[in-house]
């Protein structure tokens, strides 16, 4: 596992702008399988195709989008490469983080200088559409971060991919706006190196903390920092395991992923019973917490807009704040390890990330880990 390096504190204006999160790449066993789940399922439109037939030889890469989400589902086509090796090491998962910025090159420079390992210097790649910047450096596990300059490009994403034209007949959207952020696991001890290293690798400030007494049951518990980055459009919590009786979900994560990685992807919308809904009946699975959970919730959250009896059927948690509320619900692992899930997200105000649902849901994890035999 990469560890991040010891520099100095850069105290300088911002010196990595970031425009929002460009896209996700997932390393996955079968792209096209993958591509029609997410389609299907959560209602994503196929826009964009590499492989073979578009000169790629050693992969192919569908792209999935709705709204400002992105997935670029990529499949190794030789056994030997070390994509292959990653997807059998690590399963169906996040690989790339790609940030939009308006100058890719410094970026690079900026973060590099400040300690960031380098996985791709700044390339430029061009088609008939345009031509856009791309460079890379490496955070925890094998997850990177892909910097990427776009404003002289037209296409549907980037240089080699040919465009899907649309409309999607398989794709019906689901109401899913944008990445409300990414959380990532690390190991025990490392959570405060990974923070450290996007303070000051990347500029970003400690945003919120939640430790073992906030994130705890009668079994297991875990510790999170939130760092964000200046304009705070992008936001990472990072997690780390903390002593239990049991084995806590990070542990069960580290164990089937077989180290650090992104544990779940946080998507926004503004209608989160429609989501919900649609989602579920498309055969995504949702993690279900007791009924008792929405008897106290009237008294714990105060009044709200949405319908409580049409929340407990759907299984949908909801917190307060002194900037509002927020609903929010986990769906179940997407692939057959324990290791990456979803999380849809409405905010109403809201800037935290549910902290009087922790219990409630780590409940509803850990039962689903019982189940699994891994508590």
């Amino acid at each position: 596992m990469q560890q991040p390096a010891t520099y100095p504190a850069d105290t300088s204006a911002d010196f990595l702008p970031l425009k929002g999160i460009d896209h996700m790449e997932l390393y996955v066993g079968n792209a096209k399988q993958a591509a029609y789940f997410y389609r299907r399922a959560f209602g994503m439109a196929l826009i964009a195709y590499c492989g073979p037939e578009t000169g790629t030889r050693d992969r192919v890469s569908y792209v999935v989008e709705q709204n400002h989400i992105r997935f670029v589902l990529t499949t190794p086509l030789h056994p030997e490469s070390v994509m292959a090796g990653q997807i059998l090491r690590h399963g169906d998962g996040v690989k790339s983080i790609a940030l939009t910025v308006e100058d890719a090159s410094a970026a690079y420079r900026e973060t590099t200088r400040r300690g960031g390992l380098s996985v791709a210097p700044p390339t430029i790649v061009r088609d008939d559409s345009g031509e856009v910047r791309l460079a890379s450096i490496a955070t925890y596990g094998h997850t990177i971060h892909t910097f990427v300059e776009r404003a002289n490009y037209r296409g549907a994403f980037l240089p080699g991919f040919i465009e899907v034209p649309g409309p999607d007949r398989l794709a019906e959207p689901t109401g899913l706006l944008h990445i409300d952020h990414t959380v990532g696991n690390v190991g025990l001890g490392e959570m405060n190196k990974w923070v450290e290293f996007y303070e000051r690798v990347m500029g970003f400030s400690l945003y919120q903390t939640f430790d073992d007494h906030d994130i705890s049951t009668e079994y297991s518990s875990l510790m999170s920092k939130v760092v964000s980055n200046g304009t705070g459009w992008i936001k990472f919590p990072i997690n780390e395991p903390a002593q239990g009786r049991r084995k806590s979900q990070i542990d069960e994560y580290l164990e089937a992923h077989r180290g650090p990685g992104v544990q779940h992807i946080a998507l926004a919308t503004d209608d989160i019973v429609f989501a919900v809904s649609q989602l579920a009946q498309r055969g995504v699975e949702f993690l279900k917490v007791p009924p008792a959970y929405y008897d106290d919730l009237p008294r714990r959250v105060g009044p709200i807009q949405e319908p409580l009896t049409r929340l407990a059927d759907l299984g949908i948690l909801v917190d307060r704040d002194e900037d509002g509320y927020l609903l929010q619900i986990f769906t179940q692992p997407v692939q057959d390890r324990p290791t990456l899930f979803f999380e849809i997200i409405q905010r109403k105000g809201c800037r935290g990330f549910g902290k009087g649902n922790f219990k409630a849901l780590f409940e509803s994890i850990e039962r689903e880990q019982a189940r699994r035999g891994n508590l």
